[in-house]
């Protein structure tokens, strides 16, 4: 057995606690690879919240849902994912969420992710949290940004109750460029 990336390690993750039926979230559509990820495992009677604010990544997301026959299970919404809890009824749990911080691939550099945001949306995705339930965030930081990011959401997530959460960080640490890591909170 490999060792695997972020993201790959993430899917781990997720991938056993995600049911039919369940609503999750896709913070940062990008490229739609989560996304897909997510409506797969939710099923046809489950739902995807799928968040960005490049319509570009909508697009593409949008064409692989049509090219998958997922289109019904997935919600894009072209906003900010600090806007998320106006999209879940007060009430509503949410079984995962997924972050990849930082910017879309093949895209314009320069639209990041900003920990302000960021944090405002992991705080509703916590607060939605189903009890075993788990928010990813791949953490991305080789970027003008990226850095102030980081260490933004890392010092909130330390700060998490430890009764409440538990933290986990993942990621290599003898890659240079400043490789991706994962932070994955459960609640109990």
């Amino acid at each position: 057995m490999n060792l695997e990336p972020a993201v790959k390690y993430s899917h781990t993750l997720l991938k056993p606690i995600i049911g039919k039926g369940d609503t999750v979230v896709d913070a940062t559509v990008g490229n739609g690879n989560d996304t897909i990820f997510l409506a797969s495992l939710v099923g046809a009677s489950g739902h995807v919240l799928g968040f960005d604010v490049q319509q570009q990544a909508l697009n593409q997301t949008a064409t692989q849902l049509t090219l998958t026959g997922m289109t019904h299970r997935v919600q894009l919404i072209h906003d900010g994912h600090e806007h998320l809890e106006q999209y879940l009824d007060s009430q509503q749990e949410i079984t995962a969420a997924i972050f990849n911080l930082g910017y879309l691939p093949g895209s314009d550099k320069t639209v990041i992710t900003h920990s302000e945001t960021t944090l405002k949306a992991l705080t509703a995705c916590l607060t939605h949290l189903r009890r075993g339930g788990i928010v990813a965030l791949v953490v991305y930081y080789g970027h003008p940004g990226g850095e102030q990011e980081k260490e933004a959401v890392l010092e909130a997530v330390k700060s998490l109750d430890q009764h409440t959460y538990q933290v986990l960080q993942y990621g290599f640490i003898n890659q240079i460029h400043e490789p991706p890591f994962l932070l994955a909170i459960q609640k109990r």
